[in-house]
């Protein structure tokens, strides 16, 4: 493969998997389920690690093993979580969990036949949260977030019956209880027939309807929801209160938390296997959802030699249950018009219940997928929800077809708005109608609400569809004209007067973004969170950046090579970044939203001017003495370097206090460059 395929693949790869993690953390912002199951995440994941192995040159490219989570949202307060909120690798076989149980012993350097203890947890499909408690009482509860910031959810969490507000003596002074929100199959199943009689979009699973339970902007939403709470970690204390995971679970329950059942103490693989076979064979009755078993290693001094990765711990993994699958029968296939315009086949089925949840509708993806399997209308199919979310069609039983039977061909033309469909160069069928097309319009509006971009509290998917059908909204800069239409919304059905006035304000507020949020918006094919913020670091202000994506755009060659310098940049990108701005009328939208919208420029934090540091990779180990690890890693990014929490040939630098253990014996053995705390800070500069 050529360096730049190589490159550009690699981009390609590491910017799903980014995306893939982000939607995993934060589930309310994709209501119709993930995008990608947990095996082809993995299988994806492999693959990367695999090109990064046989060539080192692109690692450190991008930053997709530190992507854990998702950016904090603008509508509440956020929460800096002092010791990191982090993934867990995935098992799906046997073989999986042997090799990890063999990798924990020769880390830990056990001599043959000694005994590991391990433990596993049932792995709660829900959302993650850091309870704080101080002199026992709680006082903060914050959302993953990002792994390092979250939402802060106190008063929301304050409602749910499972969290103690008090903790019995004795405690800590200060204890971070980590665990899972959920909810219930019983409590999604009563909260979604409601929704329905209410004409509201219902959610797709329980781990959607938690994830939007928990992040409501009034408690009293959050307290009708009948989420739970299941303990089963530490994050801050003050002191340590256990030496094993088996004994930290019990003083969960001593302080009256919940913890998972089927857990147990595990010394063999085999016992280990036997206990995800139990789990799985009772996994239906259970009365929450639940996608694997955590394992982990038990006692925590193990724990602590282990360490971790950039993104997990070694000394645990997940293991992932397959998919559950049922028989039903096609009753149709229709196609869905996304915001760039591509087609998607959808199979709307006879329902049928898949863990839990009534399944009626299962994705495509695309006509060659539909081709490969030859699904027709009639079909017996198989169908799974992947990673116990999206329900997918895994087979067709073509001794159940029915006699009469035509293979499915995908309209010529748009069943939206008529345009012709075309094939773009990665051979996907599009919508060639643009905007004009009402659901391409649509759904680039709810994109450019959406969290992740101009964050707009109170303008949901529901909201942009009865704008766009009422000629209201025609472009996003319409959005920030709607004061015009405020008399008119008032009398729309489930709107009211204060509703509508709170809305203008949410919109007003937004007047004012992140350059990179701005960048984002602009639904630029390939664009998304995490290079809209690659753009802004580098091109600092909206003008710089626009008069060079123009540049490119008209063959400059000198602006194409600064864009394709950027890291994670290739031909793709830069030929999407191109078609946009050659397009007149993307433009025009473009220069009808800057009427509205003043995108902030990107400030070069002070630290970084003149800093002896930037640019190369950071690793810290051991006790910092004179501010907390996290804080320090922080500083050292504001600095311009990047951080990592494992040694490698690309560690430039290894920052060693007191304690530190198996990356010390790593960075020497490799040549890295290793400094004590006070040499570093005599380096950068004192701390501040």
């Amino acid at each position: 493969m050529a360096h730049s395929d190589l490159s550009a693949r690699y981009a390609e790869l590491t910017a799903k998997l980014i995306s893939a993690s982000g939607i995993y953390h934060a589930p309310e912002a994709n209501p119709s389920g993930f995008i990608m199951t947990d095996e082809a995440y993995d299988a994806m994941r492999r693959e990367v690690l695999q090109m990064e192995r046989n060539h080192p040159h692109l690692v450190g490219t991008t930053d997709w093993k530190d992507e854990v989570g998702t950016t904090p949202s603008a509508a509440f307060q956020q929460v800096k979580h002092s010791v990191p909120m982090l993934s867990l690798d995935n098992a799906f076989s046997g073989e999986d969990l042997s090799d990890f149980v063999s990798r924990a012993k020769k880390e830990l350097g056990l001599p043959e036949g000694e005994v590991l203890e391990f433990i596993t947890e049932t792995k709660v499909d829900g959302l993650s949260n850091s309870l704080r408690y101080e002199q026992g009482r709680l006082v903060r509860a914050g959302t993953r977030g990002d792994g390092t910031i979250g939402e802060d959810v106190t008063a929301n969490v304050a409602t749910i019956n499972d969290i103690p507000q008090v903790l019995s003596a004795p405690f800590p002074d200060v204890l971070e209880i980590r665990g899972e929100v959920y909810m219930s199959k019983a409590s999604f199943l009563a909260l979604n027939q409601a929704r329905e009689i209410e004409g509201e979009k219902l959610f797709a699973n329980p781990r959607n309807a938690a994830a939007g339970s928990l992040r409501q902007l009034d408690p009293s939403v959050t307290a009708s929801r009948s989420l739970g709470f299941f303990a089963y970690a530490l994050g801050e204390t003050s002191e340590p209160i256990a030496e094993s995971q088996k004994a930290l679970l019990d003083r969960f329950a001593a302080w009256g938390f919940k913890t998972t059942p089927g857990t147990a103490v595990c010394r063999t693989v085999n016992e280990i296997i036997k206990q995800t076979e139990f789990i799985l064979e009772h996994r239906e009755s259970l009365p929450f959802d639940i996608d694997g078993l955590v394992v982990k290693v038990n006692r925590f001094p193990y724990q602590e030699e282990l360490g971790f990765v950039s993104r997990a711990p070694r000394w645990a993994t997940a293991f992932k249950f397959p998919a559950e699958q049922r028989q039903t029968v096609v009753r149709d296939i229709v196609v869905q018009v996304g915001r760039t315009g591509v087609l998607t086949p959808v199979a709307e089925l006879q329902p049928v219940t898949v863990g839990g949840v009534v399944v009626s509708r299962a994705t495509l993806h695309n006509i060659d997928h539909i081709k490969k399997l030859d699904i027709r209308i009639g079909d017996t199919v198989t169908i799974q929800r992947a990673g116990d979310v999206v329900p997918q069609i895994t087979e067709v039983h073509l001794q159940h077809r029915p006699e009469v039977s035509e293979a499915y061909v995908l309209p010529h033309n748009c069943p939206v708005c008529a345009s012709l469909v075309v094939r773009d160069d990665a051979a996907a069928a599009i919508c060639s109608g643009g905007i004009l097309c009402s659901s391409q319009l649509t759904e680039r509006l709810k994109h450019f609400v959406s969290r992740d971009v101009f964050d707009i509290e109170g303008m949901g998917g529901s909201r942009i569809e009865e704008l766009v059908g009422a000629g209201m909204l025609s472009h996003p800069a319409d959005i920030f004209k709607l004061h015009t239409f405020a008399g008119q919304l008032e009398t729309f059905n489930g709107w009211g007067k204060k509703s509508v006035a709170t809305l203008m304000v949410n919109i007003d507020q937004r007047r004012n973004v992140e350059l990179s949020r701005f960048i984002t918006s602009l639904g630029i094919r390939e664009v998304g969170r995490t290079m809209g913020r690659l753009f802004a670091n580098h091109y600092k202000t909206l003008a710089n950046w626009r008069s060079n994506m123009e540049k490119v755009a008209a063959g400059d060659e000198a602006a194409t090579q600064e864009l394709l310098s950027i890291d994670t940049v290739g031909p793709i990108i830069c030929r999407e970044v191109a078609a946009f701005f050659a397009d007149s009328s993307k433009l025009e939208m473009l220069d009808a939203l800057c009427q509205e919208v003043s995108p902030a420029e990107v400030a070069t934090s002070a630290k970084a001017e003149n800093s002896p540091i930037i640019g190369k990779t950071i690793v810290f180990t051991g006790t910092m003495t004179k501010m907390k690890r996290p804080d320090a890693e922080a500083d050292a990014r504001d600095r311009g370097a990047k951080t990592s929490g494992s040694v490698s040939k690309a560690t430039d630098i290894l920052v060693a206090g007191p304690g530190a253990g198996s990356k010390l014996a790593k960075a020497t053995s490799l040549g890295v460059k290793i400094l004590s705390e006070d040499e570093w800070w005599n380096m950068v500069g004192a701390t501040e």
